[in-house]
């Protein structure tokens, strides 16, 4: 692995796409636009976002995400059996109309503007999820790479919409099996390209412990919930554990969060990591990139990962956290662990989605450059 100073900086993911590109996705989506002239683009906002990580003093880069059009809805492109629908088709097609309406009512945007990669038939990989946005960054860094991608219970509870994906798998685990299939095999490609750190979201694993049974989520994947939350975190253990085996030599990371789709905290969820640690302390990841620069993410907990990804800065407000903030937090953290085992980094992306980012450009640089500071006055 790269060699790296102390409190290495990281991005957890996405930047805010230029206009652009924005523009640049809409017309690819209406087919005004060929994918050889998206990505044309794409390559242009690539290049300024590693700009930016170079400017703010970032040690392990991302691509920023910039041609993904959200954190999971992308797989779609890239995934066979994989359908985008809007929640508002959904509707339509699920039984159980009253649960998903729930889900619909704590939305804070018209359900037809929010589409899910839905699974309709079999699944397995068109092309890699990944790789292909990593050859074009390593082209134009010589730092390390981080690689974001959704988790495997994220996208197996995600796409599995019974009424739609009956008809290829049997179950939700049926479809979990091939998931760690596509997982491995991009894992796989991503080691073979020197892939640095490779991150799993897994944002819904906090749905389940915080809401008591009640759906308060931005996703449907609230629909593929048995009611225990003990079972569901045992196949979130179970599929990770999996996905992960035998990669031995590259960083794996796993990244949870509240949501991460709205500038108003009060539509997101709160709870400490405490009724997850049991579950999190068995996942075979060498690093959890947590959320902490947020009240709602409750008191720092140790866990037994060799390293804590610190959430030191919130990417939804808009003020910018002083550097005597950032240290507080990393002094805080360094009561629980050792120097060497801390990473820093923002609590989430700046643009989950990338039509709805919670911040802009220049603030989201300002963050990173208030971390980079307080990192290099420990150092």
């Amino acid at each position: 692995m790269t060699s790296l100073p102390m409190l290495p900086v990281t991005m957890v993911g996405s930047w805010p796409r230029p206009k652009e590109l924005l523009r640049a996705q809409k017309l690819k989506r209406a087919g005004r636009i060929s994918e050889d002239e998206f990505e044309r683009q794409a390559d242009q906002s690539v290049i300024e976002i590693l700009k930016f990580q170079d400017e703010a003093g970032v040690d392990i880069v991302t691509d920023g995400e910039q041609r993904r059009d959200g954190f999971f809805s992308f797989v779609a492109e890239k995934l066979e059996g994989v359908q985008m629908m809007t929640l508002a088709e959904m509707l339509e097609l699920v039984e159980n109309k009253a649960a998903f309406e729930l889900i619909l009512q704590t939305l804070d945007v018209p359900a037809f503007s929010i589409s899910n990669a839905t699974c309709v038939g079999r699944v397995s990989r068109k092309r890699p999820l990944a790789a292909d946005e990593v050859r074009f960054v390593q082209k134009h860094t010589k730092k390390a790479v981080k690689v974001p991608l959704p988790g495997p219970y994220l996208m197996t509870r995600a796409m599995w919409v019974k009424e739609a994906s009956r008809a290829a798998y049997g179950s939700k685990e049926d479809l979990g099996e091939d998931v760690v299939k596509v997982l491995r095999e991009e894992i796989h490609d991503l080691v073979e390209l020197g892939v640095e750190f490779i991150q799993f979201d897994e944002p819904v694993l906090t749905e389940l412990v915080f809401t008591q049974g009640q759906v308060r989520t931005f996703m449907c994947a609230a629909l593929a919930a048995r009611k225990d939350p003990a079972e569901e975190l045992e196949f979130a253990v179970h599929l990770l554990n999996r996905v992960v085996a035998g990669f031995e030599n590259v960083r794996i990371g796993l990244h949870i969060c509240r949501g991460n789709w709205s500038q108003d905290e009060t539509t997101l969820l709160s709870g400490s990591y405490q009724p997850l640690k049991q579950y999190l302390e068995r996942m075979n990841v060498r690093q959890f990139v947590l959320e902490y620069a947020t009240e709602r993410a409750g008191d720092l907990l140790e866990l037994s990962a060799p390293e804590l990804g610190l959430g030191v800065v919130n990417p939804r407000t808009e003020t910018v956290e002083s550097v005597d903030d950032v240290k507080r937090s990393i002094e805080r953290a360094l009561k629980l662990y050792r120097p060497e085992r801390l990473f820093v980094n923002p609590d989430c992306g700046f643009a989950t989605f990338s039509n709805r980012p919670v911040n802009s450009s220049d603030i989201a640089l300002r963050k990173m450059k208030a971390i980079s500071a307080a990192a290099q006055a420990f150092r």
